[in-house]
């Protein structure tokens, strides 16, 4: 596969529809927000969707959930120590890791782990592809049910239908991820045009086999994703300045968005570099 030789900046508009875009364990689960209202998904989170849907696209992932492992390992040293057992160079290390993982030759991985022999070798990938934590347009509108649990969980146990619970959900928000690709950190860690294709797919589909009682069906969605292909590796444009000529702005600023046709969204002209717009699914 020959090494990317171009940079690539990508921004991905999401939607969110009655669901739990991304819960703040600190604050009782309740999707994320800043002190404005406005809404947040970290970055880990979305490393980690784009991660499951590598691995359902049939990619090595190194960095797996423990309900989608399928490899038998049972922990990342486990893992690590097993493919690249015996191997003490540094270097060779990592090569071997990027070869063998696409989440390492995308995101980057620190190894610290002990080998069998207790010596064990600390090694650090940068990975290429960079992502921001998601923002939402306006501010999210965060709202909460009280559930009932009336089910014994223990033999024995005598639970009223009483026993009360939380859940919590966006009503709606338009969200942005933003992210680029760096063409000299493809360079060290073998990442392919091939892969950034791959990327571009799990970013298309994000939210496909991602559902559960948080993020019901339907409820969260890629709306568009927009993908620059710039011509030289260092690129024609600063990321900062490709993530900003996309404009969206609420029809009517007096009332809170319910539906992403509630937005006008324009695209500034970048002499030179022209986005693939790409609708979701």
């Amino acid at each position: 596969m020959a090494v990317l030789n171009h940079k690539i900046d990508f921004l991905a508009l999401v939607s969110v529809t009655k669901a739990n875009s991304n819960g703040d364990p600190l604050n009782g689960n309740r999707p994320r927000t800043d002190y404005n209202g406005i809404g947040e998904i970290s970055d880990v989170c979305i490393k980690r969707k784009i991660r499951n849907r590598m691995q359902d696209l049939g990619n090595a992932i190194f960095v797996q959930s423990d309900d989608r492992c399928d490899d038998g390992f049972k922990s990342l040293s486990e893992r690590a120590s097993t493919s690249t057992a015996g191997i003490k160079d540094k270097d060779v290390y990592a090569q071997t890791a990027c070869e063998k993982w696409m989440d390492v030759r995308s995101f980057g991985q620190v190894f610290a782990f002990k080998s069998n022999d207790k010596s064990g070798v600390s090694v650090g990938v940068r990975g290429p592809v960079s992502v921001h934590q998601a923002v939402s347009v306006s501010p999210v509108e965060v709202e909460s049910i009280q559930i009932t649990k009336s089910v014994n969980g223990e033999p024995g146990e005598k639970r009223a239908s009483d026993t009360m619970g939380m859940k919590h959900f966006v009503r709606f928000g338009l969200y942005k991820i933003k992210g680029s690709v760096n063409v000299q950190l493809a360079e060290k860690t073998g990442y392919s045009q091939e892969d950034a294709e791959t990327l571009k797919e799990c970013l298309r589909t994000l939210f496909v086999n991602d559902a559960s009682s948080a993020r019901p069906e339907g409820s969260m969605e890629v709306v568009k994703l927009y993908w620059w292909e710039h011509n030289c590796k260092d690129g024609q444009y600063s990321s900062a300045k490709v993530h900003r000529s996309v404009h969206i702005a609420a029809k009517d600023t007096a009332a809170l968005p319910e539906s992403v046709d509630d937005y006008v969204i324009t695209v500034d002209e970048l002499p030179g570099l022209t986005p693939e717009i790409i609708d979701g699914v």
